[in-house]
């Protein structure tokens, strides 16, 4: 009878130590993990920071200085709309082939042409900077827009070209589509004849700061020379009330007025 009794206390205590066990060591496993979720944590935290900085480091390195103002311009016998002697001179640099060019010139340029260019308050000269590296068709498009400006035909092959960005390369199309003597047109073409004034233009961009197209710079027109120094940088495809904010704060200070 005693020998019963003592099997069922040491029993219970042995059932007891064992089931301890797994609770012990589940207690010190919850623990390890918690640690473990938050050291990763911390880790993720200083990987986060670590890309933020490398971001700003590059955005520093890698982002281009706006375009400076008050740069000297020799527009020489590039082609232009408007009045020559237009209170304020409007440059564009552009790339025909650019699809931020296209948008500016589809969807702002005409109501510029309108407001500033007709009535007398805006010179409007455009100089080429085609961007090659990305760009192969835009070059030869820079030339197909000279070469029908021998004829009298500049601006409408500009505007036939932006038109057109899809179909670039059909010279010969664009060239009938706006009335050109096709065959002096692709003669002017075939020769590069034009190819030392684009590069002339491409190499004042570079000078004046501009990394992109489109670029414009405005400035007051000196009647007396075919140069310029820029008062205003207008940098990209921006809507219409940008171009006008400037363009109006520009006229004021000229004493030309604003519409």
């Amino acid at each position: 009878m005693s020998n019963r009794m003592w099997v069922f206390p040491v029993g219970l205590v042995l059932g007891g130590l064992l089931s301890a066990h797994p609770v012990v060591a589940q207690e010190a496993s919850n623990v390890e993990l918690r640690r473990e979720i938050m050291a990763l944590g911390d880790t993720v935290k200083a990987m986060q920071k670590d890309l933020q900085d490398i971001k700003a480091l590059l955005q520093r390195a890698g982002a281009p200085p706006p375009p400076p103002e008050n740069v000297v311009l020799d527009l020489g016998t590039n082609p232009f709309k408007g009045q020559k002697n237009a209170p304020l001179t409007m440059v564009e640099f552009t790339d025909y082939q650019c699809p931020f060019c296209g948008r500016y010139a589809r969807d702002t340029y005409a109501q510029i042409d309108k407001e500033y260019v007709a009535t007398g308050k805006v010179k409007y000269v455009l100089l080429d900077l085609p961007l090659e590296s990305i760009h192969p068709f835009a070059f030869k498009a820079a030339a197909a827009a000279n070469c029908a400006g021998e004829q009298g035909k500049y601006w409408e092959m500009h505007d036939r070209l932006f038109a057109n960005q899809q179909t670039l390369d059909t010279w010969t199309a664009h060239a009938d589509a706006v009335g050109l003597d096709v065959a002096r047109f692709e003669s002017c073409l075939s020769s590069d004849k034009t190819a030392a004034e684009i590069r002339r233009d491409m190499t004042q961009a570079q000078a004046a700061g501009v990394t992109g197209t489109p670029g414009f710079f405005l400035a007051a027109t000196d009647p007396a020379s075919s140069k310029v120094r820029t008062l205003r940088s207008i940098k990209g495809a921006q809507p219409y009330a940008a171009f006008k904010a400037q363009i109006d704060a520009l006229l004021q200070e000229q004493g030309a007025g604003a519409k």
